[in-house]
């Protein structure tokens, strides 16, 4: 089995859990042991975990988990599920009181499909751990993505549902770089190739037809109904199998956002909490950071895309598949 997904880096396991009975879920992403890691934050509304430890200035140098959930701000309870099954299994940042694991992570609004009250919470984290392998990751209507929608200009009566897509590029050397990233924009999701609209918001609640947001953006002057802020986001998380230290891991983290703004439009609005984390897992030497940036908004692009083509409809949420079948 070819993965060419983030699981291709090696020592990088993924791991999916959804909510009974709601359409929600959650994603871990666990190294074998601690891993430098990055971040950048390029939206307006983020909601995320455990983003200080990883400036570069700071103390603590890897992180031993990363978790992407839905449910917005009530989804952070994820991450005591994550940190119980990495200490039951002692891992973590020696303090010289025993090791606490370093968990970080960002979720994504979809309060919106999601009426059940009921969140992703620490015994999700908890099996999405368990669940965790260095198989091909699931994409589509999985773990985080189940409740992913896009294409919100005029509101989630006319989005498209969307969900969770990786990819994994090659280059000389042996150097690899993975993606994984949750889609959940306020804006549509182009084809870089070409520039077609490949979904978006739809030109009425019944109808197949797409309505570019940039277009209304230029027609209306201003952003339809005074659309709510933090109700969208893409979040994820980019991987290299190099040797690089938080610093330069921050950078190829600040690139890989290139890779949203190739395929959403408009990205990093103020209605979004777009945030992309960057960890390393390898030991390749030598690898100069501004490679590892360039190729990871490719596999950052790709994995958008992905997400979008693997989704599966939700209710009265069409998916990219049903645009082409005509549902």
């Amino acid at each position: 089995m070819i993965n060419d997904t983030l699981t291709a880096i090696e020592g990088l396991k993924v791991g999916h859990a959804v909510v009974d009975g709601a359409p929600t879920g959650c994603t871990v992403v666990l190294p074998e042991e601690g891993v430098p890691a990055g971040v950048d934050i390029r939206g307006g509304a983020p909601g995320t975990y455990g983003t200080d430890t990883l400036r570069p200035v700071n103390l603590v140098e890897r992180v031993h988990g990363l978790f992407f959930t839905g449910g917005s701000a009530f989804g952070l309870d994820v991450a005591q599920g994550v940190r119980s099954f990495l200490k039951e299994r002692d891992a973590g940042f020696e303090s010289g009181y025993g090791r606490i694991p370093i968990v970080a992570g960002a979720v994504v609004f979809d309060l919106g499909v999601n009426r059940t009250e009921r969140y992703p919470d620490a015994s999700a984290g908890y099996r999405a751990c368990e669940a965790a392998s260095a198989l091909p990751v699931e994409e589509g209507s999985a773990g985080a993505g189940v409740g992913a929608t896009l294409g919100k200009f005029h509101g989630l009566a006319r989005a498209m549902k969307s969900g969770i897509g990786s990819y994994c590029v090659e280059a000389a050397g042996g150097l690899r770089v993975g993606a994984l990233m949750v889609v959940n924009p306020f804006g549509d999701v182009v084809d870089p190739g070409n520039g077609a609209l490949l979904a978006g918001c739809r030109q009425d609640a019944r109808s197949l037809g797409l309505s570019s947001a940039e277009e209304e953006v230029r027609r209306l002057g201003g952003v339809g109904g005074g659309f709510p802020e933090g109700q969208n986001t893409v979040v994820g998380v980019v991987a290299v199998n190099a040797r690089l230290d938080k610093t330069r891991l921050t950078k190829v983290a600040q690139m890989a956002h290139a890779g949203l703004a190739r395929t959403i439009c408009p990205a990093h609005t103020l209605f979004d909490g777009d945030a992309i984390f960057a960890i390393a897992s390898g030991d390749l030497k030598g690898v100069e950071v501004n490679v590892a940036g360039i190729l990871a908004a490719q596999a950052t692009a790709e994995a958008v895309l992905r997400a979008v083509r693997k989704a599966e409809s939700l209710g009265d949420l069409p998916a990219w598949r049903d645009l082409r079948t005509g549902r």
